[in-house]
């Protein structure tokens, strides 16, 4: 997919971008229970998780589910807020495709 700027986004800075994602969500307890939550993964087994394909994706649609944590992130990681679907793009692909 492209970005912004018209440039593609490869799988390896796509995963940069969730990867970078995950600590942000990592760094504040109530965010990292309500994506356990939602996820339904157990504290236990996110490392295990993270290791499955789509893991880093599912990790970006949480990020888009919330507009306030989605734009904190983006700021502060320099992002823009539309790299973040194109990221999740570049990892699975269309949401339509699995429908």
């Amino acid at each position: 997919m492209h970005s912004a700027t018209g440039r593609t986004i490869n799988v390896d800075e796509a995963q940069e971008i969730a990867t970078n994602a995950l600590i942000h969500i990592s760094q504040d307890p109530d965010l990292v229970g309500r994506f356990l939550a939602v996820s339904g993964i157990g504290p236990e087994s996110i490392r295990d998780a993270a290791e499955e394909p789509g893991f880093l994706a599912g990790v970006l649609e949480f990020l888009m589910g919330d507009e306030a944590l989605l734009l904190t992130f983006c700021e502060n990681h320099g992002v823009r807020p539309t790299m973040i679907a194109a990221s999740r793009f570049a990892l699975v692909g269309h949401p339509d495709d699995y429908a």
